[in-house]
């Protein structure tokens, strides 16, 4: 067991995840967030300069990250940048000192079969120590190579792996505010019903990484990937009547289609669940069902503007 950490630096601070892991941190913690304009992860001097006090007994918590999956498709280079270089580049920063990186990744990293694919799918959640196959997008192939090169060069990191992560606040970009807007907008809406996954909500994530965080770096932690989504799984469909639900709408309003009819640049995988056993195993608490953290989602952030 490492001990407690004295400095945690959130990098990607600005984000969805960053913007709540400050909300939650905890009382006595020493938090110092790092928004992309204090720390650039395609920068070396950037990230040096941002670490120059880092010591012994300090975290770094990584959630930044080029997630836009399509993008990416058109953008490697940029993928690869912020998503592999910017984490090797962290890992270094760690190993040197002795501090403790704990790297958010994704359910992207796993091949797994494309929405669009007629052949067998698979039904059952991925345990962290699942082979990920080769993934079929850019954006998973450059976050994969990312939990590689931080594990290759600080062996004592933690790679977090979570999935569909959203905020519910109305003006969010994320998938639940934007059918909380759409359901103000519109009579109808269609959303895809063959992709399965586990729909995350940024603040459940955040108290689970501070939990982690609080536990400190031990034998079953240090140098593990682990899987932390709020429980359970559900098609976008689904997730998307759930939010009509919740805001007093009809969920019948929502239309499903296949993931044929609404073509990407990016192809997205049919199935997605991430098992929690090794996140139970390292005796962490288990993150709550997804539709439970959708209503209190919602309810915290508020209505949507009329």
């Amino acid at each position: 067991m490492c001990p407690m950490a004295s400095t945690t630096y959130i990098v990607g601070a600005g984000g969805q995840l960053g913007t709540a892991l400050q909300s939650s941190a905890p009382a006595p913690a020493a938090v110092r967030p790092l928004t992309s304009a204090e720390l650039d992860l395609t920068d070396a001097s950037s990230v040096t300069d941002a670490l120059t006090d880092l010591a012994p007994g300090d975290v770094v918590l990584n959630c930044a990250a080029y997630t836009n999956v399509d993008g990416a498709e058109a953008d490697p280079d940029g993928a690869y940048a912020v998503n592999r270089d910017g984490p090797e580049l962290l890992a270094r920063a760690t190993a040197r000192v002795g501090a403790w990186l704990v790297h958010v990744s994704t359910d992207y990293v796993f091949a797994g079969a494309a929405a669009t694919d007629t052949g067998p799918r698979r039904a059952e959640p991925y345990r962290a120590d699942d082979a990920t196959g080769v993934p079929e997008t850019v954006y998973g192939a450059s976050k994969l190579a990312g939990e590689r090169v931080v594990m290759a060069t600080d062996p004592t990191a933690t790679v977090v792996r979570t999935a569909w992560v959203y905020t519910g606040r109305p003006e969010s970009t994320d998938f639940v505010g934007t059918m909380r807007r759409l359901e103000a907008q519109r009579d109808e809406v269609t959303v895809v019903n063959d992709q399965t996954g586990s729909p995350t909500y940024a603040a459940d994530l955040a108290d689970a990484l501070w939990e982690l965080v609080s536990a400190g770096r031990s034998d079953t932690t240090g140098g593990a990937v682990l899987h932390a989504t709020n429980a359970g799984s559900v098609t976008w469909y689904e997730v998307a009547r759930a939010v009509f639900s919740e805001v007093g709408a009809s969920p019948d309003r929502v239309l499903p289609c296949s993931t044929a009819e609404f073509p990407r640049p990016a192809p997205r995988p049919a199935y997605s669940v991430l098992s929690g056993d090794a996140w139970a195993a390292a005796g962490l608490t288990p993150l709550r069902d997804w539709r439970s953290a959708l209503h209190a989602a919602v309810t915290d952030a508020g209505p949507a503007a009329g």
